[in-house]
């Protein structure tokens, strides 16, 4: 059902700490320009959790008035199994494509508590859903075990699978087939995971770097995987910076640096200083300085 890259977007905030839907509006069209395949709204890259029900509903329909046909998927990761389903409720009432849910981030539910509360959330709306595995940030791991007590409800279609474990990424192919279109929701494994099947990437530091990141897919598409890869040499010390505490502060330096965002974040998190931007903003800056030249993509 869902294939591609769909970046995971940041939530632009004013001076005034205001939601800034110019500038989301802006930049979630340079995601579309570029060729990306969806948007995902209110994740961790987008502070999903410093945002109020309003305003996650507001961000989902500036994405939603970018993408056209193309999917906008708002992310549902409430702690409370109740408050989770009233998301996905309200979510799909504003126009929403599909969710991408995230077991509690703040009670870390055992394997019976996360498929009773999944199995909730996905009744309480008709969107298809991505199941989001993060067991590294949330320590919540949706295993093939829990994605099997799943499978029979048709709500389910894909999984971004970020356990930093890119062996599962072939255990759930070999035992489920196509029943879940599989996902990378680790930047920094992107293209290990398309050279074993997974057919999307949830990207992160795609939001500065589209047309790299669309580029990567597309060669590995057509079976160009060593041009794909010279790109992707490249990147790799752009993309760990999504695989870090500070992904957030790391990615918005980089939106203001490449496209000439702004990298402002709801407190408590502050954009970077001192040796930690120095670090980050060489890492970025390098990488301009010496950016491959595309090839021609079909």
């Amino acid at each position: 059902m869902w294939k591609g890259v769909i970046p995971a977007v940041t939530t632009k905030f004013d001076e005034n700490d205001n939601l800034d839907h110019t500038e989301m509006k802006r930049c979630f069209d340079y995601q579309m320009d570029a060729g990306c395949d969806g948007l995902i709204v209110a994740g961790s890259l987008g502070e999903g959790s410093m945002l109020s029900k309003e305003e996650k509903i507001a961000v989902l329909k500036t994405a939603k008035a970018a993408t056209g046909d193309k999917p906008a998927i708002m992310t549902i990761n409430e702690a409370a199994t109740r408050d989770a389903c009233a998301m996905a409720q309200a979510s799909q009432e504003a126009g929403a494509d599909g969710i991408m849910l995230v077991p509690s981030p703040i009670y870390h539910t055992d394997p019976r508590e996360t498929v009773a509360s999944m199995r909730q959330v996905a009744e309480a709306s008709d969107l298809p859903i991505m199941i989001y595995s993060n067991r590294v940030a949330y320590r919540v791991d949706v295993t093939p075990e829990i994605m099997e007590e799943l499978a029979d409800e048709k709500r389910f279609v894909a999984i971004k699978e970020s356990s930093d474990d890119i062996r599962r990424t072939t255990e759930i192919i070999n035992k489920f087939g196509d029943r879940f279109d599989v996902f990378t929701g680790v930047d920094n494994l992107g293209y290990e995971a398309l050279s074993v099947g997974a057919i999307g990437w949830v990207a992160g530091l795609v939001v500065a770097f589209p047309k790299e990141t669309v580029a990567i897919y597309r060669l590995m598409q057509a079976g160009r995987n060593q041009e794909a890869l010279e790109i992707y040499r490249w990147f790799r010390p752009l993309l760990d910076l999504d695989v870090s505490t500070y992904l957030v502060q790391n990615i918005k330096l980089a939106e203001q640096i490449e496209i000439g965002s702004n990298d402002r974040c709801r407190m408590p998190r502050m954009p970077l200083i001192g040796a930690q931007r120095e670090r980050a903003e060489k890492i970025i800056r390098d990488a301009i300085a010496c950016r491959p030249e595309l090839p021609v993509l079909g």
